[in-house]
């Protein structure tokens, strides 16, 4: 695959937030209460006598840890991310947590390689499947949806799950009212709720479980919901069923082929069974969206 300029297009590009590097580490430091004065002046002094950096200044003296180092260049730049403690989102939400881990690097790969095949650009919806249940999909969609708003790029996660919809649980969401009220007429755009950690992260929880999810996500107020979703949002994620389940994950790749979508399949190694696995993702194709390709969860 080809090298290409990450959101390039100029005509239609994501809202990306440019850093603002002009407000120093240690006032951000000493507004959030983990910085004093006397501590501030011990560290410049330092900084100036040996010439280095604050940060390496203040690891020397002991006076902030390598984490507070990392909170505090996150606000200067703009990088949304919570500690440990903070906030009521699930410990799932590893891109909010643990931003500089493992788990995290990799899905900032993954992120990466979604813009490489021109999401946020020529493709705005990304539908996260799975064959079975347990193999990670609400995680990599909740995750995902995180990490692209952390890139600066307005992002909204929908949960079209209405059998074991787990979006409002892992956002700590009330679930009263969704994209079930939604498509059975009872409500409009009111039901995306807004995540007040991450500035440009929105989420459309499920709703009520209905009786019949398969009719309300067949209906064409679905795919015409999506196109105009995909028109106001630089990226639309959408959480679906497990593929053993039902036929909810084809009909909504079906539905999101007019929102410029595209079809992520999630593996985890070690449980997924293989056959299973090329059945569904045949059937998924043949809905006629663009299958991106597979990534394998492995944590």
């Amino acid at each position: 695959m080809k090298n290409q300029p990450l959101l390039s297009n100029r005509n239609n590009p994501p809202h990306i937030i440019a850093g603002t590097p002009d407000r120093s580490i240690g006032r951000i430091l000493m507004d959030a209460g983990k910085l004093k004065q006397e501590g501030t002046e011990r560290i410049i002094s330092f900084q100036k006598e040996r010439g280095v950096r604050f940060g390496e200044a203040a690891l020397k003296l002991r006076l902030l840890t390598r984490q507070d180092i990392q909170y505090a260049l996150s606000r200067q730049f703009e990088y949304p991310y919570l500690e440990r403690g903070e906030g009521e989102l699930s410990k799932e939400l590893i891109a909010a947590y643990e931003p500089f881990g493992a788990q995290a690097e990799a899905l900032r790969s993954l992120r990466s390689q979604l813009l490489l095949h021109k999401f946020c650009r020529d493709y705005k919806t990304q539908v996260v499947i799975s064959t079975e249940k347990g193999e990670g999909r609400s995680y990599i969609a909740a995750n995902l949806a995180v990490a692209f708003s952390q890139l600066g790029a307005n992002t909204l996660l929908i949960d079209a799950d209405m059998r074991t919809p787990r979006q409002h649980h892992i956002f700590n969401l009330t679930n009263c009212i969704g994209l079930s009220a939604i498509l059975c007429g009872r409500a409009g755009w009111e039901v995306i709720q807004s995540i007040p950690a991450f500035a440009n992260l929105s989420v459309m929880p499920s709703g009520p479980t209905p009786p019949n999810p398969l009719e309300l996500l067949s209906r064409g107020e679905f795919s015409q919901l999506l196109y105009e979703l995909s028109e106001q949002y630089d990226a639309v994620i959408i959480d679906t069923v497990a593929g053993e389940c039902s036929a909810d994950a084809q009909t909504v790749a079906a539905q999101s082929v007019n929102a410029r979508a595209m079809a992520l399949m999630v593996i985890r190694k070690g449980y997924t069974r293989v056959s299973d696995a090329k059945k569904f993702l045949k059937r998924v194709k043949s809905s006629g969206i663009h299958v991106v390709g597979s990534v394998i969860n492995q944590f």
